[in-house]
């Protein structure tokens, strides 16, 4: 039964089961003074998590600070983080507190950790540690009282076993972690987000609030969004934009996301499972458009490509391509013939 600890975070959207245990559990660690770690794919809304659990907690009449550690190089990443004195460095031509003072009894939200050099991260981990900080040029201890939220898109372990990330601060970060699911596993919520931006965008540019036409919405609902809430936000404005009728169409849709074209994969996911997902997904509904069983064709589909991109790896040897294969010669030949992949053979 749903209750009040289920209800949708401000500014979040969605009652799907992964949603309503993501509020759960953002309102249960609100209420600590524990380091949270939050955990997601780019466009998931991790800073929508970060600011509920700074408004939730008892820190809320205190200041909320984010710092995006990627947009920054590392040299003004320190600075901005702790501050400097005058004369630090070249154009320090007064003393300047960081953000880490300017959360003093409020929140930080620390975004994109990950992009932190070792360096800089022995500084963080002192934060976390002795709840204090050194202004850059300066060697006086600072107390600061402020909660650390921290945010990535990385497989921080990952980044520990690679050596970019140090072991230490990730165990100090990751006191509790929250996993924000990726739009792809919520795809019950989609028309309620597509209605909601759809309503945003045609207000915003002074349009009646169009209505989506049920293939629209299975379009939205089938495709994979690597890109997240923001790549389906981005979508629906510029439907709204082209629209020229009160009713969203299919044809407003960009042709990857109606399986007519290759679908944009590299953003998010280097997961084999999402790729093999979202190549299944435009082979089937090519199928359904040919009125052909969608397990041949699919079958018959991978097998042409993986012959044709092993051949011009092998400068179309078929001896030498059917080894890499692991398949017998005459067995390729026939495969070759029947994809029509003699001109990128070489006999």
């Amino acid at each position: 039964m749903a209750s009040e600890w289920d209800a949708p975070l401000p500014g979040m959207i969605g009652t799907s089961p992964p949603m309503r245990a993501l509020y759960r559990l953002t309102r249960k660690v609100a209420t600590t003074s524990a380091t949270v770690l939050l955990l997601g794919e780019t466009g998931t809304g991790k800073e929508l998590v970060a600011r509920a659990i700074h408004d939730l907690s008892g820190r809320s009449s205190g200041p909320y600070v984010r710092v995006n550690c990627g947009a920054l190089t590392q040299t003004l990443l320190e600075s901005e983080l702790f501050g400097h004195v005058k004369g630090a460095f070249t154009g320090a031509d007064q003393n300047r507190i960081g953000r880490f003072e300017a959360a003093h009894g409020g929140t930080i939200f620390l975004d994109e950790i990950n992009s932190t050099s070792l360096e800089l991260q022995v500084k963080l981990l002192r934060v976390l540690q002795e709840g204090e900080i050194e202004r850059v040029g300066s060697s006086t201890p600072i107390a600061v009282d402020c909660r650390v939220l921290a945010a990535t898109n990385r497989d921080l372990l990952a980044e520990v076993q690679a050596g970019r990330f140090r072991e230490d601060l990730y165990y100090r970060l990751n006191v509790i972690s929250i996993d924000l699911p990726a739009l792809r596993q919520r795809s019950e919520d989609i028309p309620e987000l597509a209605e909601h931006f759809a309503r945003r965008y045609a207000e915003a540019n002074g349009k009646p609030v169009p209505r989506l036409h049920p293939d629209f919405v299975s379009h939205l609902v089938r495709y994979r969004w690597p890109g997240n809430v923001r790549e389906l936000q981005n979508c629906i404005e510029r439907a709204v934009i082209l629209s020229e009728t009160d009713t969203l169409q299919p044809d407003l849709l960009p042709p990857h996301v109606r399986g007519l074209a290759a679908v944009r994969l590299g953003r998010n996911t280097d997961d084999i499972e999402d790729v093999c997902a979202e190549f299944v997904g435009l082979g089937i509904r090519k199928a359904e458009q040919l009125k052909r069983p969608p397990y041949p064709y699919i079958v018959s589909m991978v097998e042409k490509h993986l012959i044709q991109q092993m051949l011009a790896a092998c400068q179309g040897v078929q001896t030498k391509t059917a080894a890499a294969l692991g398949i017998n010669r005459n067995t390729l030949h026939k495969k070759i013939t029947e994809y029509g992949l003699d001109e990128a053979a070489d006999g």
